[in-house]
């Protein structure tokens, strides 16, 4: 398993906002997490990557132990993640090209055709090629999305969280970048993706964990079968 947690309190600023979340999650599966603004699915996932730190509770993070955790081990930690923002965080006084670069050096990248040629391949991953000259200002909101998921595989990770990546974004591309996300998953990656968007559960299946009144509850599939028979009738 990637991740495994058990009996885990999820506290954002000493509030308890998840109660006992159990969540285990192995290689190259998607996972929606869904639930209304405020349930704690970001305060969640910030504990995946140890911006809030689990105090309660087991949890394991690719190998790691969350409540162990030193914050000098977290940039080991984050070498094999892929965090995908809402808004982004690019920099936006450098070039897409740049945008990648630093993140490849600061990770300890050194030979300068190896970095070359991972950013080639990331951005024709994600139907970017032609886009590395361009300033982030100069691109889409769906555009800069697909730089942020090129910026979030360069290290090839076994683990990528997304924390709304549609949630700026219009039908289509949402569409589109989740489509992205799911061919990622694919090929290796497994993909745990924030959304509030419950359309695309039906376009793109996966599990789904809901958050609701202090808990993290996983949906059943035949509970979703049970629904449509039950809107049928």
């Amino acid at each position: 398993m990637l991740i495994e947690y058990k009996n885990v309190n999820v506290y954002q600023d000493a509030q308890l906002v998840l109660q006992d979340v159990n969540f285990e999650v192995g290689e190259g599966e998607f996972v929606y997490i869904t639930g209304k603004v405020g349930t704690g699915k970001s305060s969640f996932l910030k504990t995946l990557y140890g911006e809030i730190p689990v105090k309660e509770g087991d949890a394991k993070v690719l190998d790691y132990d969350m409540v162990e955790l030193k914050r000098r081990h977290l940039p080991d930690l984050r070498k094999k993640q892929g965090i995908i923002f809402q808004d982004f965080q690019l920099l936006t006084d450098r070039t897409v090209d740049a945008n990648l670069r630093f993140v490849l050096k600061a990770t300890g990248w050194k030979n300068k055709l190896d970095i070359n040629q991972r950013i080639s391949d990331v951005l024709e991953l994600v139907g970017m090629a032609t886009k590395g000259y361009k300033m982030p200002s100069e691109l889409s909101g769906g555009e800069q999305q697909r730089i942020v998921i090129a910026r979030a595989i360069l290290n090839r990770p076994k683990l990528i969280l997304a924390d709304e990546p549609t949630g700026n974004l219009d039908t289509e591309t949402s569409r589109q970048i989740t489509e992205l996300l799911q061919q990622i998953c694919k090929a290796g990656s497994t993909v745990i993706m924030i959304t509030h968007n419950t359309t695309l559960l039906d376009q793109f299946p996966g599990r789904q964990f809901n958050c609701e009144n202090h808990r993290m509850v996983e949906v059943t599939q035949p509970q979703k079968e049970q629904e449509s028979t039950e809107e049928l009738d």
